[in-house]
């Protein structure tokens, strides 16, 4: 037996257990390539938990891995829906709990990776959706017509700070939806979720990829410029024409295919488009980051340093 043989299998037995293994934190942090590599280590299988990268189409600018950076790992939740579905937390929460369900009657450990923060927790803590009134519903979609989503999303921010912060200024559904639960239930959207400090389903390990501003941003203008240098206006065009892509869409307002529409309807200038992407990504890092630091069952890791190595060493104390 090789010697790194020997060390995977003493890492294996150390954590006999099938506990799943989530990575969370900011975009371009990394949390693709650890994922792969934890998935080597283990003989696990990947659970998807990126809101966009479910869209079937939504491949570069989501930067979804291809089949060959896959490694032969087995990736579950991607391409699940069409650019024409509205994005639904619940209905993703009952998918990924029976894929994870699924893998581990086979004994096989969940990889679960993403950093869609609703999605995470909808997935890894026992969250009871708020109940839903239509009439309720219609006169908050009617309010937002007249004044407009900015307007709409500073009132929830009066209402509900937190559930502002993780709500995107421009997202009208979820910003309908969060001022809906407040008056239905009288009282703050982000009251409706679970506590953080409860076990997470399966009693999964969460590890953090913890980044800094410094780091991160020459990150995140790398992978745009790539972004765009790969087709990404292609695929954009090829969404619109063949897949019905549109701006008023749960994946039309995804960063990056949001500001290529928004050029495409004369609303923004060409040469801006990257720039807003890039400036969109790092709004959503501070989201990102804001929202998984308060949560205190995740095991942090530098993204800079060796994260597969690091990671063991959570797994194994």
């Amino acid at each position: 037996m090789s010697q790194k043989t020997s060390q995977n299998s003493l890492i294996r037995n150390d954590v006999a257990d099938l506990r799943p293994i989530a990575i969370v934190g900011p975009t371009a942090s990394g949390k693709s390539a650890l994922s792969i590599a934890l998935a080597h280590e283990f003989g696990g299988q990947i659970v998807n938990v990126d809101s966009m990268q479910l869209y079937k189409g939504m491949d570069i600018g989501t930067a979804k891995l291809t089949l060959e950076e896959r490694e032969g790992i087995p990736h579950h939740l991607l391409d699940v829906w069409e650019v024409t579905q509205t994005a639904s937390v619940a209905q993703y929460q009952q998918m990924s709990v029976e894929v994870v369900d699924k893998l581990l009657a086979q004994g096989i450990r969940p990889i679960i990776v993403g950093g869609s923060m609703l999605y995470v927790q909808a997935l890894l803590d026992n969250w009871q959706f708020p109940p839903t009134d239509p009439q309720v519903r219609a006169a908050w979609e009617e309010r937002l017509a007249e004044v407009g989503i900015d307007a709409l999303h500073s009132l929830l921010r009066k209402l509900d700070p937190a559930a502002a912060e993780i709500i995107e200024d421009k997202d009208p559904r979820r910003t309908v939806r969060a001022l809906e639960v407040i008056e239905l239930t009288g009282q703050p959207f982000q009251a409706s979720q679970p506590p953080k400090d409860a076990p997470p389903r399966w009693n999964t390990h969460i590890i953090g990829l913890q980044t800094t501003p410094e780091w991160l941003n020459p990150r995140i203008e790398l992978r745009t410029r790539n972004m765009f240098e790969q087709g990404f206006f292609e695929e954009v065009d090829d969404l619109t024409a063949n897949h019905g892509l549109i701006a008023d869409s749960t994946a039309g307002r995804a960063i990056g295919y949001a500001q290529v529409l928004a050029a495409r309807a004369g609303e923004l200038d060409w040469d801006e488009v990257e720039e807003r992407t890039v400036i969109g990504t790092r709004r959503y890092v501070r989201r990102q980051r804001s929202w998984f630091n308060r949560d205190p069952r995740v095991m942090w890791i530098p993204a800079w340093e060796d994260t597969l190595a690091l990671s063991l060493r959570k797994l194994t104390n």
